[in-house]
Order: structure tokens, then C-alpha cells, then sequence
């Protein structure tokens, strides 16, 4: 097993290096360097990045979003108050400076003269819109609940408040004062996540469908790229902006974010120069382009997993679903399916989380009742003891996921792994969009494909989605143990915050409607001319210091 100290020490090293683009085994993968054939071509597009986005992100409205594609576009085109650029720590962004009060539950920000791209300033108006709208049960956001920290945000957002009561006052155009809960040591860092990001209301009005957002007519940003076309399934094309408070440093003219499923195509893509970057790599490929230098491994703090349906009456016996945990080969699935150093995961919460002793969260937590490999005897015992001897009489059951290679590959394996014990199960594939809809209405009998990576470097960000009522979850889980462990580590710090946290994921992984599978890392391929980009432990790009030389 991976050793946490190299992980932690990776992630500190892509945190410090990724963005630096002053060497190849640093600011950029190696690429292909046999490849000589330019992704675009013309004097005009010399200083154009062409990279794959993977699918067509279902929103890209910051209030809106969940989705890790979503977020790289969002990440570009509008700025919160502070930034990740890959220097170590969060840095002033919107914000040019804060003042923190005494007990660190007030902070005060101060704005920077900046602009809209259609010329208008930024206020402190346009956040406390955007952080009121997230917050309003009538927007349906499914990342509402990440505001939290902020005074009266879950009274709010669970329906007992109006959005007008949140802790967050434009005191004047430049400044806005934000009162929390309670210290929270995160805050600056979530500043820079997209459901914090400022918005128009002028703009957004009452559009809870985000429309308005892949609109090239409609749409505004306050980052360093604007979206000036989008066609549906193909590309979204960013071009700089202007206004941009810091556009004399941005060097990227545009951004073509193309929306290529198929990792078998995308490599092909990138072999023939059509395409500059990609973070999605056929896994069989990836153990021999490694060895070669034609492809890097990237760390970041995410876990890959399945979810079962409570909704789903064949999954309530606590037995039958300890069963389906336990006939996982994680192992297998990582050196035999995603093949790219991946760690077998015995838990819920990734490597990367010091708590308050210094300790690993995850290496104190352990592995529960799980293993890395399979314990086929154990998982057929309890399905016996639950009345399903050999899984005869347990109703067929179904495997959700969304279109990938990978994804497909991993689907198959389980689906044999559980035959091994009984479980038949059958396959259903959806494209990504229609597959988010149906995990998140419970529209699949039984097990549902599900990823997760850190939106800040706390556990939190793990545990809170499976808050009762949280529709992250995409399985409906509710326990009101578990709710009052979460509340106490959320309202706390040091020791206490985290013994509340592991009791909390302890309940979570005995109730057992959670499949981890494993931690992720990202395979990355890039033009060796493509520099000063960085990809954060939180799985975000950023391209506002980047260039490329054709």
C-alpha cells in the first residue's frame, strides 16, 4: 500500500510545482514528443490550448454545478474572493485584502477594482446574490449545503430561514463582511470554490435552470476567460477577457474544451496532435506510457465508490449489503482495470487529511471490516444468514454507471465478483447528464457508479455528503447518528472535530450502503510546449498563467 507520507508529500509538491512551467517534468506531463502536428493551425490561434474536456458538463452555472468538468470551465471564467494557483495557499483573488476578527468569525473582505466582462465593476453585491441564491431551497443547488460555515446558511437551506438571513452584508460596493458559525479554518480556501463565486443578478434573474450560463449572448464572467460559443456534445470555446482585473498576465488568447468520451479516441487525439491536453488515459495503456515518460501520474485527494439504494428493498438486510462490500477485489480493480498506482480503498475518506494530532484520518480510521482483496466466504456466509444462501431468492439487482471505458470495464468486474457470490446483477450505461439525474432522483434498483473529490483540504468535504437530505449522497442515506456526529465536528475544532468525524465514518461504513473502491490519482498527457498550468489536489484546472508555443 502506498505510504502516506509520499502521498502527502506529493500533493504538496503538485501544489507547489504544477503551476511553476519552467521545466518539463515539472509545469507540464511529458508529452508526445514524437508529434509534431500542431492541434491548431494559423498565425491567429498560435496562442490556443485544445483540451478534453470529456463530456458536456450538465451545468456550468457556479450556483448550479457539481461536476468535476463543470468546474474546470467555471474555475476559468469567473473568480470567488480568493484563489488556488498552485502556490501553497489560497491567494487574494476578488478579494485584495481581509481583515479576521479576534474569535475568527467575522471577516471582513475588501474588493479589488475589477470588472464584469461587459465593463461593469464587481460588488460585494454580486456575492451576497450568488451566496443567497445557492443557499435558497428554490434553486435546488445540490452543492447549497457547502456554505455551511456561514451564519444561518443550513437554516436556510433546510427551509427554516429566508435567504435574506444569511450572514453575509454588503457593507459598500467594496465591501462585504461574512459572519460564520464558527471558526473554520477552511474558509478562505472555500472562498474560491464555484458555488461561492459572484454572480449578476441583472444577469442570472431568476434562471434556476442555468440556462443563461452557456449562452455566449447572455453569459458574463469575472475571470480570466469569457464563453463565446458552445455547441452541444462538441466544444465550449473561451476566449480571454479583457476586463479581467489581471488580463496584461494572461497569455492564452483561447481555450477549446472539447467533449470527447471515448479515452481510446482522446489519446488518438492527442497522438495526432489535435488535441493538447488530456486527464482521462485508456487504462491499459497507462502502465507502459508511464514507463516511457509519455504519460505523468498526478496525485489528488478523491475516492472512487459505489453507493447502494436504500430505496431499494433488496438491500436492507445490513447483511446483504456487508456482502456485496466484501466480494471486492480492490486489488484486482487496480492493477488489473485502472492500472495507474491507484490505492485500494478500505474506507470512505482518502489518504491526505492530517487531524489534529498530525495523524493520517485514514491510516488511524483503518479499514473497518474490509480488506484489499475479496473475502468470498465471509460475503457468502452473510448472505446465507440473511436467507439468500448462494444469493438464491435475492431479487436481481442493477449496476448504474455512466459512459466510459473505464467505468464500463470496472461495472463488468463487479458484476462478476458478485456473481461469484450469487448476486446477479445487470449492467445499465447512461451519458453522463441522464446519468447524474437518475443517481440523483434514486431512479436505479440498487447500486449506482459514484466519485468524489475534495472540494478543500478538510474531511468535511467527504462526510457532509452524506448528511441526511444531502442529494450528493445519490443513494438517500439518512441516520440521525451519523447527523449528530456531523454536527458536532462541523460546530467544532481540534480534538473534538475529529473524534465526531471518525465516529462519523465509522457509522458510515457499518451501515454499509457505501462501496469504496479506491483512491484516486490522475493520469495526465500534455504538449510539451503547454506550460504554467496547474491542476490542484482538488481536481481543478487552472490555465489563467499558462501558455503555449506552437
Amino acid at each position: 500500500m502506498r505510504k502516506i507520507a509520499l502521498l502527502l508529500a506529493m500533493v504538496m509538491l503538485v501544489s507547489v510545482f504544477a503551476a511553476c512551467g519552467t521545466t518539463t517534468s515539472s509545469s507540464t506531463p511529458a508529452g508526445d514528443s514524437s508529434s509534431s502536428t500542431p492541434a491548431v493551425s494559423g498565425d491567429d490561434l498560435a496562442n490556443t490550448l485544445v483540451y478534453n474536456l470529456g463530456a458536456d458538463p450538465k451545468t456550468i452555472d457556479p450556483g448550479l454545478n457539481s461536476a468535476v468538468d463543470g468546474s474546470h470551465i467555471i474555475n476559468n471564467t469567473f473568480e470567488g474572493l480568493y484563489r488556488d494557483r498552485g502556490n501553497g495557499a489560497p491567494e487574494p483573488a476578488m478579494a485584495e485584502s481581509v481583515d479576521i476578527s479576534e474569535d475568527e468569525t467575522v471577516y471582513t473582505f475588501h474588493l479589488r477594482d475589477a470588472k464584469w466582462s461587459d465593463g461593469k465593476p464587481v460588488t460585494a453585491a454580486d456575492f451576497v446574490f450568488a451566496w443567497r441564491r445557492a443557499v435558497d431551497p428554490a434553486t435546488a443547488s445540490e452543492y447549497g449545503y457547502i456554505l455551511a460555515p456561514i451564519k444561518n446558511a443550513t437554516a436556510i437551506n433546510n427551509g427554516e430561514m429566508a435567504a435574506e438571513e444569511l450572514g453575509a452584508v454588503a457593507v459598500d460596493e467594496k465591501t462585504l463582511e461574512v459572519t460564520l458559525e464558527n471558526p473554520t479554518g477552511y474558509f478562505l480556501d472555500l472562498t474560491g470554490f464555484a458555488t461561492l463565486m459572484p454572480l449578476r443578478e441583472d444577469v442570472v434573474g431568476s434562471d434556476v435552470e442555468g440556462t443563461w450560463a452557456k449562452d455566449p449572448a447572455k453569459t458574463v464572467s469575472n475571470g480570466p476567460f469569457v464563453v463565446s460559443e458552445y455547441v452541444m456534445n462538441d466544444r465550449l470555446v473561451l476566449t480571454k477577457n479583457p476586463e479581467y482585473w489581471n488580463a496584461e498576465n494572461v497569455k492564452l488568447e483561447k481555450i477549446i474544451a472539447k467533449m470527447i468520451a471515448e479515452e481510446s479516441t482522446a489519446l488518438t487525439a492527442f497522438r495526432t496532435g489535435e488535441l493538447d491536453l488530456i486527464d482521462h488515459v485508456p487504462a491499459e495503456e497507462i502502465p507502459q506510457m508511464v514507463a516511457s515518460g509519455e504519460c505523468e501520474i498526478y496525485p489528488r485527494i478523491g475516492t472512487s465508490f459505489y453507493v447502494l439504494n436504500t430505496q431499494t428493498p433488496a438491500l436492507s438486510d445490513i447483511r446483504v449489503r456487508k456482502a456485496l462490500n466484501l466480494a471486492v477485489d480492490r486489488t484486482a480493480l487496480t492493477e488489473q482495470i485502472t492500472r495507474a498506482g491507484e490505492t485500494p480503498a478500505m474506507g470512505f475518506v482518502p489518504y491526505g487529511f492530517p487531524d489534529a494530532d498530525g495523524k493520517d484520518f485514514r491510516e488511524t480510521a483503518g479499514n473497518y471490516y474490509l480488506s484489499a482483496t475479496a473475502d468470498v466466504e465471509q460475503a457468502k456466509a452473510l448472505l446465507a444468514e440473511a436467507g439468500y444462501p448462494d444469493g438464491e431468492g435475492l431479487p436481481e439487482l442493477e449496476i448504474l454507471y455512466n459512459t466510459t471505458e473505464v467505468n464500463k470495464s470496472i461495472a463488468e468486474a463487479l458484476q462478476s465478483m458478485w456473481e461469484q457470490i450469487g448476486v446477479k446483477a445487470k449492467l445499465t450505461n447512461q451519458e453522463w447528464a441522464v446519468f447524474q439525474n437518475t443517481r440523483l432522483n434514486l431512479q436505479y434498483n440498487g447500486i449506482s457508479c459514484h466519485g468524489w473529490s475534495g472540494d478543500y483540504l478538510d474531511p468535511q468535504t467527504f462526510l457532509d455528503m452524506f448528511i441526511s437530505g444531502n442529494v450528493q449522497s445519490g443513494n438517500g442515506y439518512a441516520n440521525p447518528e451519523y447527523d449528530a456526529q456531523m454536527e458536532i465536528g462541523m460546530a467544532a475544532s481540534g480534538k473534538t472535530r475529529f473524534d465526531a468525524f471518525y465516529a462519523a465514518e465509522k457509522i458510515l461504513m457499518e451501515d454499509a450502503y457505501v462501496v469504496p473502491l479506491y483512491f484516486n490519482v490522475t493520469p495526465m498527457m500534455c504538449n510539451e510546449n503547454f506550460t504554467g498550468w496547474y491542476f490542484s489536489p482538488t481536481e481543478k484546472f487552472w490555465f489563467g498563467d499558462a501558455e503555449i508555443t506552437r
